[in-house]
């Protein structure tokens, strides 16, 4: 029995001591400085940096010698600017983003013509069919974008059967983007004072169809191409397209489409335009008539 417990230790013993050697000589040490790297980031691990995890783009920060090309769209440029600071590289600077609906084919502009009987998934209907309304380009409704979202910042709106993203809480991480099959919601610039300019429409169908599917829907006419000074705006398969990085937001093309396909965001309301008062026509003062000469009296003889 005595034995058996050596023999265990020993075997026990020299286990331990080739785990120690080995251990050692494969030892893979980490730079130091993803930790404070880490530290910094906001942890939401929600991939909108195109890594797994909040570590994981801690360590390619660490190992790139720029930070060209990595941002996190949760922490921002504050963020980066801190990580610029840990590694001692200078920090890419980038515009703060906010999330997009381009769909407005609410219920009044665009009526259902069947109902969807499956799986509530977007992903799921869009695989099996085009829509419960005549335009195959827009929005389904069954919220996969709101289940992707992990930081409470949109909701389905029960009237327009639409998502809403709410600005304050968006942060910027693409989930949203990557969850709609029908590539309806964009990634743009929130703009200076959080204003913005975007086609609210994906329709690529010819004019007169989409115009019969979406009573808001862009028909191509490029009038707002025609508009725009600043080449902001391009058309392509029947669609216009606002490029965020060149507009300039003068609204001119907001005022003349025809389908109010072009929304604006964060704009005060137009002035109502003040009449001039009309200046009511005067009379002509009547010329007086000239007084007629009074007659001579002729003096009466005195009766004797």
């Amino acid at each position: 029995m005595y034995i058996t417990i050596i023999v265990l230790t020993l075997i026990g013993v020299i286990g331990a001591g080739l785990l120690y050697v080995v251990s050692r000589k494969f030892e893979v040490k980490e730079d130091p400085r993803i930790a404070e790297v880490a530290e910094v980031l906001p942890q939401a691990n929600c991939g909108g940096c195109g890594f797994p995890g909040c570590a994981a783009f801690a360590g390619a920060c660490c190992k790139s010698e720029t930070l060209e090309g990595l941002f996190c769209p949760v922490g921002g440029t504050p963020v980066m600017e801190k990580v610029g600071g840990i590694l001692g590289v200078a920090a890419q600077k980038q515009d703060p983003l906010v999330a997009v609906v381009r769909c407005n084919g609410t219920c009044d502009a665009r009526p259902r013509t069947n109902i969807y009987d499956g799986a509530s998934s977007c992903t799921i209907a869009a695989a099996l069919y085009k829509g419960d309304t005549d335009c195959s380009w827009g929005c389904l409704g069954l919220a996969d974008c709101v289940h992707s979202c992990n930081f409470d910042a949109m909701y389905m709106d029960p009237e327009t059967r639409l998502p809403v993203i709410l600005e304050d809480k968006c942060v910027a991480c693409g989930a949203c983007v990557k969850a709609c099959p029908k590539y309806i919601i964009e990634l743009r610039k929130k703009g200076p004072k959080s204003r913005r300019i975007f086609v609210s429409c994906v329709n690529k169908d010819k004019g007169g169809v989409a115009k019969k599917a979406c009573g808001n829907a862009c028909i191509g006419c490029s009038l707002c191409f025609k508009e725009c000074k600043f080449e902001a705006i391009t058309i392509a398969d029947n669609l216009s397209y606002i490029d965020h990085t060149k507009c300039r937001l003068c609204r001119k093309c907001v005022s003349v489409c025809p389908t109010n396909a072009i929304h604006e965001i964060g704009f005060p309301p137009p002035k109502p335009k003040e009449e001039a008062p009309k200046k009511e026509a005067e009379a002509p003062t009547p010329t007086p008539a000239p007084a007629a000469p009074t007659p001579t009296e002729t003096p009466t003889p005195a009766q004797s």
